[in-house]
Formats: C-alpha cells, structure tokens, sequence
C-alpha cells in the first residue's frame, strides 16, 4: 500500500478546524488521517504563521522606535527654541 500524499489546501482546512475547536479524535474519525499526520500539520502552520507573525511586529517595532527617536529629537528642538526666545524676551 502506497503513501498518500495530501495537499496543502487539504492539511489547512484540517488544521483551521482543529483550531476552531474540533477534537484531533473527531478529525481522525471523520477523515481516516492518523493524529500525527494532524499533529504535525498542526505544527507546521501554526510555526508558518507565528513566523509571520513575528516578523510583522519587528517591523511595528522598528517603525516606532524611528517614530519615537524622531518625536523626541523635535521635542528636543523646541526645548531649545523655548529656551532662546525665553532669553531674549528678559
């Protein structure tokens, strides 16, 4: 007997209804897949989109970190002009 090879539309949709709340038992029962192969398509997916994941917030990360040293360079500024024109009006 041959090894069946599923696809990946296939391994998604299994594991997007493990993540809605069915039972990897149910899952076994419904489509004759062992729990492992489920395990580990769980696995990988969810791996997938963790990676993602992290990848989009250090990038969220780095965006404020540019927006944050740019607001206080501006704050810095005015502190400065703040501190001129308070001379000059003395």
């Amino acid at each position: 007997m041959g090894k069946i090879v599923y696809d990946q539309s296939f391994k998604k949709t299994l594991v997007e209804l493990l993540n809605s709340g069915k039972s990897v038992k149910d899952l076994t029962k419904e489509f004759g897949i062992s729990q492992a192969s489920i395990h580990r398509w769980n696995k990988e997916f969810n791996t997938t989109t963790s990676k993602q994941n992290n990848q989009s917030e250090v990038l969220k990360i780095k965006s404020l970190e540019k927006e944050l040293k740019d607001v206080k360079l501006e704050r810095d500024i005015l502190k400065k002009a703040v501190s001129i024109f308070s001379k000059s009006d003395k």
